[in-house]
């Protein structure tokens, strides 16, 4: 008889959950690409710490285009470069493949998600893949030559921007409403490495709950949801718990 620890009995609750869900969810944050050595943006050591925010607000963009670029190139396209996906997204792309899992939201402008094999992701808020005009609105797929210009303009002239959600900016309209398409749905929505502070993305897995999902968390530290929404806590890192899930449900 094979006697299990209470985390290792919440596991394999959690596992039954999940393996007779009929609409899965996962809803991820930061915490779920820290261990592609991707740095977080809030907390001790996040990128906030580091840089200034206001970098990052769509009219400072737009007033000081160049000082914004250096920034944005060296957060976002030389470190993402670097990052590979981890075992975390790896096992959430082995449970879409197997039919398990039907969405991934997530928070993350990464694309490691997608670079881990996910189909189904809804970006909630952008992605660094693409960049858009704000004048003309094409978009361009990101490469390293297009990076390596100084003045980062399109052919109309018009600023080029990351295709991602700057402070000031609303959600994209597709990824709010597939998102709530998704919340909809679903019996059972796992929530990954994210604290609930960022809104409105926060509100996802309260709506969630409301619409009669049970919610499992993974986060090495409670947040917002757990003592709130949340039915099943696992404390640890996004990707050791995903790992420790995968080999319940897709062994």
């Amino acid at each position: 008889m094979r006697v299990m620890s209470g985390f290792d009995s919440k596991i394999e609750d959690a596992a039954g959950i999940i393996g007779k869900s009929a609409h899965l969810v996962a809803f991820t944050g930061a915490g779920i690409s820290v261990e592609s050595g991707i740095p977080p943006f809030r907390g001790p050591g996040g990128l906030w710490d580091i840089y200034d925010p206001a970098h990052f607000e769509l009219a400072y963009f737009i007033s000081h285009p160049s000082e914004s670029w250096a920034t944005l190139k060296k957060i976002f396209y030389e470190r993402f470069e670097k990052a590979s996906p981890n075992a975390g997204h790896r096992v959430l792309a082995r449970l879409e493949e197997r039919g398990l899992l039907k969405a991934v939201i997530t928070q993350n402008i990464d694309n490691l998600h997608r670079r881990a094999g996910s189909r189904n992701v809804i970006e909630y808020h952008g992605s660094c893949r693409e960049l858009v005009c704000l004048e003309c609105r094409t978009r361009y797929t990101v490469t390293a030559a297009l990076l390596k210009n100084e003045d980062m303009r399109c052919g109309c002239g018009g600023l080029l921007k990351p295709d991602f959600v700057f402070f000031g900016e609303d959600i994209p309209q597709e990824a709010a409403a597939g998102s709530l398409t998704e919340t909809a749905a679903a019996d059972v929505m796992i929530v990954i490495g994210t604290t609930g502070e960022v809104f409105p993305a926060s509100g996802v897995p309260v709506d969630a709950k409301r619409s009669g999902a049970t919610i499992i968390e993974v986060n090495v530290r409670p947040s917002l949801y757990t003592n709130d929404i949340t039915d099943f806590f696992l404390p640890g890192r996004a990707a050791e718990v995903l790992e420790k899930l995968g080999t319940l449900l897709l062994e």
